[in-house]
């Protein structure tokens, strides 16, 4: 990890530093553009040919139904389905306290108006399957979408050599009721989602997360159809604000837990002197040596870097909030004198003693979540992001009366005649 600092970065030097995920070529975009046009024109034969071509398999169908995801969970030991039960459980009872009605207001006399919740009618899960299966991700996203009351749920994954998909998966599938999973990764299942193939159906708004593939079909779909996504979530990330509090083996920790995402990954740690900084990659190193996914934690290792700053609240920050993380830890027992700073991050982790690991599985927090800057504009999943609010007004023959005059005369600002005999007509039908 390289080590910068702070006070030695021009503004452009941040501004490069904070980028990534980029396309400057539109390398990554010719070839997505491709594989969607291939699914649209194709439907299911596309599907069967990118299983062949990416997942190195050959599908006889492209879904498992209920009876095989039985026989798969099977081989799901007790203790790890203690594990996603209690997963289940604390997502859930996080999520359920999204579900609010909201109360009627009279904006004044005889006008009352107020917002009705309605589910999304068919949405399309994405659970990655690439490097590491995911069955975390399934629970984010499938629980919130069965508390807002979704009709139709669709959920696609990448098929393992096998032509199966993971026991886990199947698992979360049956604990959510999901009776069918279908055998589709990468942006080609996005393509299928959005589209509609003989198989798959269309969906009116695709969650999850993915790599720069599947992050770039997202927003090209989002432009190009009637299909919404939930938001650009594209490669894992964290920002570490460190100082003399923290404990390097924690840092050091999270720095890794997140690195071992995939090569693309990044970690970064800003903290508030060089001794802690040394401290931490010392930690790092000696931590990495015993990890299985070692190969994959050191690239995305040499791709991040550390910022040595002079003050916790001011420079850390400011920089904490350019970046805008997906994921932001405050390693520091001073958490409670900087959160107020937070602007921009997806979900933040509090003191030494609040791994991001617990949000990414049992904590009930959502862990799909904006990356690549997004954290400045979007939040993370939630039950609203599986349904609409729908607007409702009322008037009375009071209201007419209370509220006419000033429709009228605004309408007739605007050159808009008709929206002024519109309510002229119910004000003059005494």
């Amino acid at each position: 990890m390289k080590i910068f600092n702070y006070s030695d970065l021009s503004k452009a030097d941040i501004q490069k530093l904070v980028q990534r995920n980029v396309d400057p070529a539109n390398e990554i975009r010719a070839l997505v553009e491709e594989v969607i046009d291939h699914v649209k024109q194709h439907g299911d034969r596309a599907l069967y040919d990118y299983a062949h071509k990416f997942d190195k398999v050959e599908l006889t169908k492209l879904y498992l139904d209920k009876a095989e995801l039985q026989e798969l969970a099977a081989a799901v030991l007790p203790e790890q389905q203690e594990a996603l039960q209690t997963a289940y459980a604390n997502i859930y009872k996080f999520h359920k306290a999204q579900l609010k009605p909201e109360d009627k207001i009279e904006t004044m006399p005889g006008v009352t108006c107020w917002r009705e919740l309605r589910a999304i009618e068919k949405v399309g899960l994405y659970i990655p399957g690439g490097t590491a299966v995911l069955p975390s991700t399934f629970l984010m996203l499938g629980i919130p979408a069965r508390i807002a009351g979704c009709d139709e749920i669709i959920v696609c994954s990448p098929p393992q050599k096998n032509g199966k998909v993971n026991a886990f998966i199947a698992y979360v599938a049956l604990m959510l009721g999901i009776d069918k999973v279908y055998l589709a990764g990468g942006s080609q299942a996005i393509a299928a989602m959005a589209y509609g193939t003989e198989t798959i159906t269309k969906v009116d708004k695709i969650f999850g997360p993915g790599n720069q593939f599947v992050t770039k079909a997202k927003t090209i779909i989002q432009s190009t159809t009637t299909t919404a996504i939930d938001m650009p979530a594209g490669p894992s990330e964290v920002l570490v604000i460190a100082d003399k509090t923290a404990k390097p083996a924690y840092v050091a920790a999270d720095l890794l837990a997140q690195a071992e995402h995939g090569i693309d990954s990044q970690a970064i740690l800003v903290c508030t002197s060089e001794s802690i900084a040394q401290a931490t990659l010392a930690e790092v190193e000696k931590q990495l040596a015993v990890l299985p996914r070692a190969e994959i934690a050191k690239q995305a290792l040499d791709n991040s870097y550390i910022i040595i700053t002079g003050t916790l609240l001011d420079e850390a920050m400011d920089f904490s909030n350019q970046y805008a993380p997906e994921h932001l830890i405050l390693a520091t027992e001073s958490w409670q004198q900087i959160t107020a700073g937070i602007k921009n991050a997806g979900s933040v982790f509090l003191g030494n003693l609040t791994p991001e690991s617990a949000g990414d599985y049992a904590s009930g927090t959502n862990h799909t979540l904006p990356t690549s800057s997004y954290a400045r504009a979007y939040s993370g999943v939630s039950v609203d992001s599986f349904v609409k609010k729908i607007t409702f007004q009322h008037l009375t023959a009071e209201g007419i009366q209370n509220i006419g005059t000033a429709v009228e005369i605004l309408a007739e600002m605007e050159g808009l005649h008709a929206h002024r005999n519109a309510m002229s007509v119910r004000m003059n039908n005494k």
